[in-house]
């Protein structure tokens, strides 16, 4: 850039200095900031650089100059973030199954430029172990943008589904076909990304994993199951759907040990009702969608959760260990 057209943008080398190089612990001087501007040729006069600090501050961006001896020095004191609420996002994002690598770096990468070059280095952490597993999907959050662009519009969405096979390979399920459905919500659910949607084609609430969605695209035609998602509840859809497999669903008792009363509460949520029963044991009721995964989780507490109605659930949880029991016998 010329020298001329560089004197113009004066204002906006400093604003970017003093971003990216102070914070209340790593200050500058009005000899460094006349320094770095000289590095950018550009001159200046130390007048006219109190007049852009104020201009800046009238920008709302906190600068702030402290009395060190004879003279001052200046730092960007509060922020958009926190450094402490950065590294909260960069955890999440390092810890999110759904967000390939190559993305978490992109993100995180961006998340530094929110803070000075000193700050920024807190926020390379490594939270997650090496090795975790992490979506091959690079697309996804192009997916996720389709489905709100879908879902603010009112329209149906389309889509390709996969799945994987023993060579690791990706195979499109229903032969490539396109599922056409009513997308309604999006759901977090075991480190997965989930959207919620009315199938007409089977009148019912399915979900599909984010990740394993290809080629989405918003369709002309509006929404449908606006009756049936009118008093739909998310808590209560996860709490149902254990690892998101649907099932019949069924109000079961459980009789519990008070040691896993929290385990009860994280999982079916503070309104539970818990009821007094023998020995000190208590008793609740659930409604959850029956499957697989819903009795892999009481076999997974142990001897301190038993099921104990109705008893086609109670008959299906003794199928489900014998045939265990053979495998393994």
């Amino acid at each position: 850039m010329p020298k001329g057209n560089k004197q113009k943008v004066k204002l906006i080398y400093l604003m970017k200095y003093l971003m990216e190089q102070t914070d209340s612990e790593h200050k500058v001087t009005m000899g460094d900031l006349l320094s770095y501007l000289e590095s950018e040729e550009i001159k200046a006069e130390r007048k006219s650089i109190y007049s852009d600090i104020e201009t800046i501050r009238d920008l709302g961006i906190d600068v702030v100059g402290e009395k060190e001896g004879r003279g001052f020095h200046y730092y960007i004191a509060a922020r958009d973030f926190e450094v402490a609420e950065l590294k909260l996002l960069v955890d999440a994002i390092q810890s999110c199954k759904f967000i390939t690598e190559k993305k978490s770096r992109s993100l995180i990468k961006k998340l530094q430029g929110l803070v000075s070059v000193h700050e920024a280095k807190q926020l390379q952490r490594h939270v997650y172990m090496a090795g975790r597993s992490k979506t091959a999907n690079e697309n996804i959050l192009y997916n996720i943008d389709a489905i709100h662009n879908s879902l603010n519009q009112n329209r149906q969405i389309s889509f390709c589904y996969f799945q994987w096979n023993t060579k690791k390979e990706m195979v499109l399920k229903r032969e490539g076909e396109r599922y056409v459905v009513s997308p309604w919500a999006l759901c977090w659910e075991d480190e997965n990304y989930y959207l919620i949607a009315f199938d007409e084609s089977r009148s019912e609430i399915r979900h599909y994993r984010v990740d394993k969605m290809l080629k989405p695209r918003m369709e002309k035609e509006k929404r449908n199951g606006k009756e049936i998602f009118r008093n739909f509840h998310m808590a209560e859809y996860s709490q149902k759907n254990f690892g998101m497999f649907r099932g019949e669903e069924e109000t079961v008792s459980l009789l519990v040990h008070p040691s896993l009363i929290g385990v009860m509460i994280d999982r079916f949520g503070r309104d539970l009702m818990i009821f007094p029963a023998e020995e000190g044991w208590v008793k609740i009721h659930v409604k959850v969608s029956v499957s697989n995964q819903f009795f892999g989780w009481i076999f997974g507490l142990g001897e301190g959760v038993r099921i104990i109605g109705p008893e086609n659930v109670v008959g299906k949880m003794k199928q489900q260990l014998n045939v265990l029991n053979e495998k393994y016998s």
